[in-house]
């Protein structure tokens, strides 16, 4: 745990935290060679102490860095706090309760659709923004100005044979990539709190782990994009992932319950033969050498990654640009597999 932190982290040596200084220091040479493309900072701590950190932008550790759909996690956490205060019934609750009027292509599984499942991304809204063709992709809602309207409009989605039902599914569930799910999460945490987005996660989670700057973009109707976008401090991404991490708690307070840390962090969909969801985290396990660490972490465009490894009270901040690259999760993966875990691999 991290005692008596405030606004940035207590520093201390690779060695003393069990990690190999050699395997650190040359991830930052191959970094800066350009052998993983256009990564922008990586950072390691361990056992709360921050013991690896690297910038390569030219920006330095003050800069803040946009981690694309990572905000989605983000969102994840804000909407356990409104839980834990209260201010949000359960995971349960139906999402059309929270929205007036009526939306096309009306139907009751429409209606009983509830928070967990945008949350575990298996809603039942034919949205999949891994499919160029599906109604609910969200190249199509960035072109109109009701990004909310837009998925809640969205028709039932179908089951044709070749794809999973969720009753056939493990935990019940059929996932599907939905970033208009997220967004339609934003406002539902508006109208449950009563509070903008930037405010309600500067009072409730920003402001106690010391996070001080934060740049939201925005939806057409002025609420924060809770899908994807919003830029942090590396240092400050680590302290989110921390935050998991300790299951709750910061600087001795429970800035987010035990229980939905813990709820957030099991799966609840699965996504293939290697990776789970949760409440808005991946889910997965990385390899290196002969071991195997599971992990959960948030992801964005460009190989984003937040991660977080609890047997080995580790957790790892690579940000990234390298947008439009194939293989750019894989390039990130293979950073924190052949250097970071394997820096542990070396010690242990």
């Amino acid at each position: 745990m991290i005692d008596g932190a405030t606004d940035d982290w207590p520093i201390g040596s690779a060695e003393d935290a069990g990690l190999s200084v050699d395997v650190l220091d040359e991830a930052t040479r191959a970094v800066a060679s350009g052998d993983f493309g256009d990564i922008t900072s990586l950072l390691v701590a361990r056992n709360g102490v921050l013991v690896h950190e690297a910038y390569f932008d030219g920006l330095g550790p003050d800069a803040l860095r946009n981690t694309r759909s990572a905000t989605k996690t983000i969102t994840g956490m804000l909407v356990g706090i409104a839980v834990d205060r209260g201010l949000i019934e359960s995971v349960d609750q139906r999402v059309l309760s929270f929205f007036g009027g009526s939306f096309a292509n009306p139907d009751p599984r429409k209606d009983a659709m509830t928070i967990e499942d945008l949350l575990t991304m298996s809603s039942i809204l034919e949205c999949d923004d891994w499919n160029g063709f599906s109604r609910g992709n969200e190249e199509r809602m960035y072109l109109i100005e009701d990004w909310v309207g837009f998925a809640l409009d969205l028709p039932v989605r179908g089951f044709p044979s070749w794809a999973t039902r969720p009753q056939d599914a493990p935990h019940g569930r059929s996932f599907s990539y939905c970033t208009a799910g997220v967004v339609v999460l934003g406002a539902l945490l508006e109208r449950a709190t009563g509070a903008a987005i930037p405010e309600f996660a500067a009072d409730h989670l920003f402001g106690p782990l010391g996070i001080s700057e934060a740049g939201w973009q925005f939806i057409p109707n002025g609420t924060a994009m809770t899908g994807g976008g919003l830029a942090l401090r590396s240092r400050d991404l680590l302290k989110l992932a921390q935050l998991s991490l300790e299951r709750g708690m910061w600087d001795g307070a429970q800035v987010l319950s035990q229980a939905w840390a813990d709820a957030s962090t099991r799966p609840h969909a699965t996504i293939d033969e290697k990776a789970s969801f949760g409440y808005l985290w991946w889910l997965g396990e990385f390899v290196a050498g002969d071991r195997r660490f599971a992990a959960h972490y948030m992801a964005g465009a460009g190989g984003n990654k937040v991660v977080v490894v609890p047997d080995a009270s580790l957790v790892v901040v690579v940000t990234s640009a390298n947008f439009g690259v194939r293989g750019a999760h894989e390039t990130t993966d293979r950073l924190l597999t052949e250097h970071v875990l394997g820096a542990i691999s070396e010690v242990d």
